[in-house]
């Protein structure tokens, strides 16, 4: 039998207003805009950003992801991050840091929950 190893998971999260959406993930949370893409000018749009090791799918069509949806990122050093995130002051988002659980939660502007965990280099 031939031998295979899965290489990764793309969570694809739905979205709504994409100028928020597009400020929350690359000004706030500061994640790289990698590429965006539209069928034609006037239908939605689906785009991915990333930051380090993670890759998220942002998509405006119907259908693609559940607003709401929960997604867990990794992250070394949540509290530095919180940290980041606080200093900033943004309007929409004052992130609380969980010490017990070290890590960090937010919901973007369509609702989807981004839980930034500590991890662990192994």
């Amino acid at each position: 039998m031939a031998q295979f190893e899965i290489a990764g998971t793309t969570p694809i999260l739905r979205m709504y207003d994409e100028e928020a959406t597009k400020q929350f993930y690359t000004e706030f949370l500061e994640f790289r805009m990698d590429w965006e893409h539209r069928y034609e000018p006037d239908l939605p749009l689906y785009m991915q950003v990333s930051s380090g090791g993670c890759i998220l799918h942002l998509s405006g069509h119907f259908g693609d992801g559940t607003p709401g949806t929960a997604v867990r990122i990794g992250v070394r050093n949540t509290e530095a991050f919180h940290d980041m995130l606080a200093a900033k002051r943004y309007k929409h988002a004052r992130p609380g840091y969980n010490r017990e659980e070290r890590s960090v939660t937010l919901h973007d502007p369509s609702g989807n929950l981004l839980r930034f965990y500590e991890e662990i280099e192994s």
